[in-house]
């Protein structure tokens, strides 16, 4: 049966219940009509991004061809290419440059667990409540003030190269472990003050609510703020871990052979620095996939904020 417009108030329909016009992808019979303005702001849409993104490959390659012009006709670019991109040493360097990345990812995994947990304990401390734990909260203050001010660099020459001096028994002269001892000792103090941060975000009301209910402090410290202030401190805690990752090549100051000591080995041998430079675009390559799910998981929890969903 086929309907007419003075009938059903809309172009015809055929025995099938398909609306004339009807655009595509539109569900059969669902009884929904985009009005013809609003197809017309859609397809004006679709070339505005059409457009936009034409303008931006035409001025990125032209940006791109404008740097390379600049750059190899420096006058001192032969040496600069010999020097710092050699094929030959590239790929002399390559292979051992991803041996030594595996130490760099272990000490990655290894402490990015110790960073949390102890930047969790740390922030928990500080924000304990009653007189009798205003030591702890004084001592968790403090590590947090000095090893957020200490440079990593001399915290790690500190860690590495004063602890073998001073001889002690069962004492570990592992440069690995001591240097992914001093980076924990680092980044546990800034990740604490993300976690404290996040607990102090959460409303007062919802630990009274917790405590209404019969929960104890603890028991509402637990199951109530803490997994809010999580939540909420999400992309931080993951900004951290990315700076981790990169300072783990700091470890090779000790003589630890990662990514970075291991291209310094062919660096020393052949005076050439090409192998630097694989060992920063394999870091770089390591580190982009974290800062994309970083920042996909901070646009996620922005848009659920915004509508009021729930984090």
């Amino acid at each position: 049966m086929t309907v007419t417009k003075g009938e059903s108030g809309r172009e015809g329909a055929d025995d099938k219940g398909r609306v004339s016009g009807e655009p595509t992808g539109a569900r059969p019979g669902d009884g929904y009509v985009p009005s013809r303005r609003r197809l017309d702001r859609e397809r004006h849409k679709r070339a505005r991004t059409r457009r936009a993104t034409a303008v931006a490959a035409l001025s990125t390659l032209a940006t791109a061809a404008v740097l390379y012009l600049v750059v190899v006709n420096a006058p001192g670019w032969p040496r600069t290419q010999e020097t710092f991109f050699n094929g030959r040493y590239a790929r002399e360097a390559f292979p051992k440059v991803l041996e030594g990345l595996w130490l760099n990812v272990r000490l990655l995994l290894v402490c990015g667990v110790a960073v949390l947990v102890l930047g969790m304990l740390i922030a928990v401390a500080r924000t304990l409540r009653g007189p009798v734990f205003f030591p702890l909260r004084v001592l968790a203050a403090a590590y947090t003030d000095f090893f957020r001010g200490l440079p990593l660099i001399i915290n790690l020459m500190i860690v590495v190269l004063g602890v073998p001096a001073l001889r002690l028994q069962g004492v570990t002269v592992d440069p690995v472990l001591l240097g992914g001892t001093a980076l924990t000792l680092t980044y546990s103090a800034y990740v604490a003050e993300v976690f404290r941060a996040g607990i102090e975000s959460v409303h007062p009301s919802q630990r009274a609510a917790a405590r209404s209910l019969g929960l104890t402090n603890r028991q509402a410290l637990r199951h109530v703020v803490l997994p809010q202030a999580v939540r909420r401190q999400v992309p931080p805690l993951l900004n951290d871990l990315v700076s981790l990752q990169k300072d783990t090549g700091l470890v090779s100051i000790g003589g630890a052979v990662d990514a970075v000591r291991a291209a310094d080995i062919i660096v020393g041998r052949s005076l050439n620095y090409t192998p630097y430079i694989v060992a920063g675009l394999v870091f770089v390559a390591l580190t982009i996939p974290m800062t994309r799910f970083t920042d996909w998981m901070t646009a996620r929890m922005d848009r659920q904020r915004t509508q009021g969903g729930t984090i």
